[in-house]
């Protein structure tokens, strides 16, 4: 490699030129540890020992303080771990590949190096294997060198050297700096001196073997000059910067030890084991603080009491569990002299110490707790809590709990889009389930009392999202479990559901809030919130999303919400209403949301509308806009549904091309891409993603082959964007009408209403009559446009303009004054009160 690029570095040296070198010396690289953190490090076990020393050209300074500051092992161990997970490049992936990485050249560098501290193994470690080493020969003149050759490396892009060299021919390399000339590296007594390098440089060549390649190396390192080497050397050597973000501070606030000088905060703490779930066993924890302790929040009239409690779970020596909860109760609605506040966790059988931090946020004290906690396995029923306030608070949410072990779940059929018969099994666990009532989209459908619990359904000729629920009832009636499924659910789904508290049910104390929730994939939940009315009084960032609620009243009408939220920002919730009574009338409240363009007479984008230009109807009848905005910044989901069928072989690339500019113009960090290629069937090129690298590759290597079954792809396509929320855009290009589907023009315009994704259609040579008239009716329904050209070289400014109208769109909410159920189509128009401007929307939607 190196003898390759040999005439190009004679060429850069100018082997002739006498170079003046300034004797400027490079910062030190390690700066000098404190004594009080090198006697802490002294003192650690071996293993933490070791990690230092693995990771001393990673870790920065605060996360060396604080690994050195932990007293625990299985504290130092979950260190460790966040540690790697804060540098890991592609979070969402099952591997850290950054570890692997580094795990390799540890192991590398020990074959190679006698200590991991030495120059060269820091840099190995920091830069990976050069790609060619030359151990200089030349013993006579020059101390032991070698030069180290990096065809780019993960510190510094391009071609480079490092140069080391061994003084004495003892001891440690050291990392030659063109500073000092090339002076350092010559035996004593060896050297030429006549007061610059060239005569050095000369002596290198006549006298080491292969000296004109070794010349030519140091020629064209100094030929670079010492400031522009030097910053090659920094960036090669430099520490990496630490992980964005605060995970230091995030992984300290996790702890359990308590700051020192902090007011302790009095408080008691029981267990009890309310029930099991399968093998687990339920551990029910209650805090207890006296008013007269706790600190009272006061703002604008309104109390609170806030609280966030921090926990672990020791097996052994090894963190089995870690929680935390946040706690804001209403003064108001806490009842006699404590402030009470329980969790639960579902353990194995077996004994284990569990480790409380209870921060007060009002009065700055805190409480610490530890107890041996030994589980039981639960074969009969429970035993009943110590603690006569416990047992009296959390008697219903433990009997909950008690009777979780009696589950229903309903199985996903295999196929991710069904329609027509379809038979439905479930899997029960547990005993006592007498019957099961099924109810498709709200209403019974069928009542077993007798396994199998199953059922089959008429699921109509479209694969459209319908909801299943099974409930499984007792010998007297009593509801015993429950399961909830959405039959042709995508892969992005989002949905929260509240298992417990059951629906019409009498609670006088407490209850327990159960929460089920569907997350997309690679995405995941952030915090789960429990809400009682309107206020929240818990937050949860862990599973199980179980709460034990305490009620404030004496079974007073309320309702208990919970909403989850995803890493980025997305939420979903749901409400259950507890002690309503048994007659009246649910009223489905319907929020619709309409992405609306609005164009002049020429179909281009007009940004300047204001909501009083607007006027939304519904079914004929106007509606009150309860929100509009401007959607330039909102994140954008675009599928690419490109036609590959035989017909498209002369404009594949050229439409290939065009859709990978539309993405590359149009992706922004929040938005996300996606690509279907289809033929006589359907392919899922590219999920939707955001790196332009994965959508390039999604379309390379095309063929244009078979024929077009446009219905079923775009129909397929569709449904890709099930459980996607926000602005949602599918792009179809086609030339050619279908083939061979075996949906039609019908359906695939019912499955665009109920889809609300707006299409916009490109039909390519595509000639006038039956085909552009439908590409026109699908993009029209759903508020896109159609456009047809003649040649794939028009494309670009197609994709352009559809960009452009993207970032152009208004965002208008409304909340139906249809409070029907029938189910039927709701149309929907959007009129402009300016002379000469349009709107573009959703023809209508199904409630």
């Amino acid at each position: 490699m190196i003898k390759r690029c040999l005439p190009r570095l004679l060429a850069m040296a100018g082997l002739g030129l006498a170079l003046a070198l300034s004797a400027a010396d490079m910062p030190a690289q390690a700066a000098k540890k404190d004594k009080a953190l090198e006697e802490l490090e002294q003192k650690l076990p071996p293993p933490y020992r070791a990690f230092l020393e693995e990771v001393s050209v990673l870790i920065s300074d605060d996360e060396r303080k604080t690994f050195l500051g932990l007293n625990q092992d299985y504290q130092r161990d979950v260190f460790i771990d966040k540690f790697w997970k804060a540098r890991d490049p592609y979070p969402d992936t099952g591997r850290n590949e950054l570890r692997e990485r580094w795990s390799a050249r540890l192991e590398r560098a020990r074959l190679l190096f006698t200590d991991l501290a030495e120059e060269r193994a820091r840099l190995f470690l920091l830069n990976g294997e050069p790609t060619e080493l030359i151990d200089v020969e030349c013993s006579t003149i020059l101390w032991p060198t070698q030069i180290w050759f990096y065809k780019g490396s993960d510190r510094v892009r391009g071609d480079f050297f490092l140069v080391f060299y061994r003084r004495w021919g003892a001891g440690s390399y050291r990392l030659w700096q063109p500073s000092d000339s090339l002076e350092p590296l010559f035996q004593d007594g060896n050297l030429v001196r006549q007061g610059n390098n060239q005569g050095r440089l000369q002596q290198m060549t006549n006298g080491c073997f292969r000296g004109d390649e070794v010349g030519a190396i140091f020629a064209y390192v100094l030929n670079q000059g010492v400031f522009d080497y030097q910053n090659i050397v920094s960036q090669a050597t430099s520490q990496p910067e630490p992980p964005k973000g605060e995970w230091v501070d995030t992984f300290e606030s996790y702890s359990t030890d308590l700051p020192s000088g902090v007011t302790e905060l009095p408080a008691t703490w029981e267990v009890s084991f309310p029930g099991r779930r399968q093998s687990r066993t339920a551990l029910q924890s209650l805090l207890l603080v006296p008013k007269r302790a706790a600190g009272l929040a006061e703002l604008a009239g309104y109390r609170s009491y806030n609280f966030i409690l921090t926990g672990e779970v020791l097996e052994g020596d090894r963190l089995f569990d870690s929680f935390r909860y946040k706690f804001d109760l209403p003064a108001e609605e806490v009842p006699g002299e404590q402030v009470a506040m329980a969790f639960l966790r579902y353990l194995r059988p077996g004994t284990y110490r569990v480790v409380l931090k209870l921060e007060d946020l009002n009065a700055k004290g805190a409480f610490r707790g530890e107890k041996e906690v030994v589980v039981p396995a639960l074969d009969a029923a429970p035993p009943p809590p110590t603690d006569p306030e416990t047992a009296r608070l959390l008697a219903e949410s433990s009997a909950a709990v008690a009777s979780g072990d009696v589950t229903i779940k309903i199985l996903d059929p295999p196929m991710e889009l069904i329609s027509g018969l379809r038979r439905i099994e479930t899997k029960i666990t547990g005993q006592g389930i007498e019957q099961v009532t099924f109810t498709l989209d709200g209403k019974p459908i069928l009542t077993k009392k007798k396994p199998p619990f199953s059922v089959e359904l008429d699921l109509g000729s479209l694969p459209r999202s319908r909801v299943l629920e099974a409930t499984a009832y007792g010998p007297a009636g009593e509801q015993l479990a429950s399961d909830r499924l959405v039959l042709n659910a995508s892969s992005h789904r989002f949905a929260v559901r509240l298992v417990e508290p059951r629906r019409g049910a009498v609670y006088k104390q407490s209850l327990r809030a159960a929460v089920e929730v569907a997350v997309p994939e690679a995405a995941r939940i952030e915090r789960v919130e429990i809400f009682l009315n309107e206020t929240r009084i818990a937050t949860l960032y862990q599973p199980p999303w179980e709460q034990p609620v305490l009620l404030p009243g004496d079974g007073a009408l309320s309702y208990v919400q919970a909403v989850a939220y995803l890493e980025d920002g997305n939420s979903s919730q749901d409400l259950v209403f507890v002690n309503a009574p048994e007659i009246g009338e649910e009223v489905k409240i319907q929020y619709v949301e309409l992405y609306t363009t609005v164009v002049d007479r020429q179909g281009r984008p007009v940004t300047d509308v204001a909501q009083a230009d607007l006027t939304v109807s519904e079914d004929g009848v106007v509606q009150e806009i309860r929100r509009f905005e401007k959607v330039e910044d909102q994140p954008i989901y675009a599928t690419a549904l490109l036609d590959v069928s035989a017909s498209m072989e002369s404009s594949i690339l050229a439409a290939r091309d065009a859709a990978l500019l539309f993405f590359e113009q149009a992706i922004r960090p929040k938005d996300r891409g996606a690509v279907v290629l289809f033929n006589d069937r359907p392919e899922l090129a590219v999920p939707f993603t955001k790196d332009l690298k994965k959508i390039a590759a999604g379309l390379t290597g095309l063929k244009a082959e078979r024929g077009t079954a446009l219905y079923d792809s775009l129909i397929f396509a569709l449904h890709y964007f099930n459980g996607v929320k926000g602005q949602r855009a599918l792009l179809l290009l086609s030339d050619g009408k279908d083939e061979s589907s075996q949906f039609q023009y019908a359906d695939a315009v019912e499955y665009a209403r109920r889809a609300g994704v707006t299409v916009y259609a490109i039909g390519l040579a595509l000639p006038k009559g039956d085909a552009r008239r439908k590409l026109t009716g699908i993009a029209e329904e759903t508020g896109g446009r159609s456009f047809f050209v003649e040649g794939a070289s028009e494309l670009p400014a197609i994709y352009r303009q559809i960009e452009q109208e993207l970032r152009s769109q208004y965002l208008l909410t409304y909340q139906s004054s249809n409070t029907a159920v029938s189910g039927q189509f709701r149309t929907i128009e959007v009129k402009v009160g300016r002379s000469g401007l349009e709107a573009k929307t959703l023809r209508g939607y199904y409630p």
